[in-house]
């Protein structure tokens, strides 16, 4: 199954993190909310988190969600889950630079919506407050240049991380022009590595970090 965007963002109407997680919390008749951590919690235009519950998770960082929802895992996921879980962590939270549902990143919107980012940068705020030092692993892919407006969006993301004193890591090779590997492809037991998430935003788009 793919998603094809059926609406622009801003035709959404309220995007607010806070609200949705707040009807994530509680229970809901198509999942286990003590298991999984889903805002939305019903599959929509877009997703800020998925994850399962856990006192280490690993945070990883896609483009742009697709079909993946709680038990319905899409094989970016499953990897996502082999892989946290091999390197020690007890759970993982699937997240992404913007937060629109597309499967294809060709569909993605072509100018940013500043609210969706806005409220997508309070759902990395929540996700980062979810452990003591949080570990973000970087699985984007080149598919970061799809828009020139994601770029901006990392480093957003980088810099809110360094208030919680987030370690950035990578699985896999780095693509010739520092891009880090997308989940897919990788061993189960790909070791991850430090990731200099700073050094690559600032050398892609010439943003100052501060």
């Amino acid at each position: 199954m793919a998603h094809i965007p059926a609406v622009d963002t801003r035709a959404l109407g309220d995007l607010s993190f806070e609200r949705e997680l707040a009807a994530a919390l509680e229970p809901n008749p198509d999942y286990d909310v003590r298991k999984w951590l889903f805002v939305p919690n019903e599959y929509t235009e877009y997703r800020y988190i998925l994850g399962t519950r856990g006192k280490e998770p690993l945070i990883c960082v896609g483009i742009n969600p697709s079909t993946a929802a709680p038990d319905h895992l899409d094989p970016t996921l499953k990897s996502v889950e082999r892989i946290a879980l091999s390197n020690g962590f007890d759970s993982f939270i699937m997240f992404n630079v913007y937060a629109q549902r597309a499967t294809s990143p060709d569909d993605m919107d072509m100018r940013l919506h500043e609210q969706l980012h806005r409220e997508n940068m309070r759902a990395f705020e929540y996700a980062l407050g979810l452990s003591d030092r949080p570990s973000v692993w970087a699985a984007w892919g080149s598919i970061i240049e799809k828009r020139d407006y994601l770029m901006p969006c990392a480093a957003d993301m980088v810099r809110l991380s360094q208030r919680f004193g987030a370690k950035w890591l990578h699985c896999g090779p780095l693509s010739k022009s520092g891009h880090p590997h997308h989940p897919l492809y990788l061993k189960k037991d790909a070791p991850l590595e430090p990731f200099d998430a700073e050094g690559y935003v600032f050398g892609h788009s010439g943003i100052m970090m501060r």
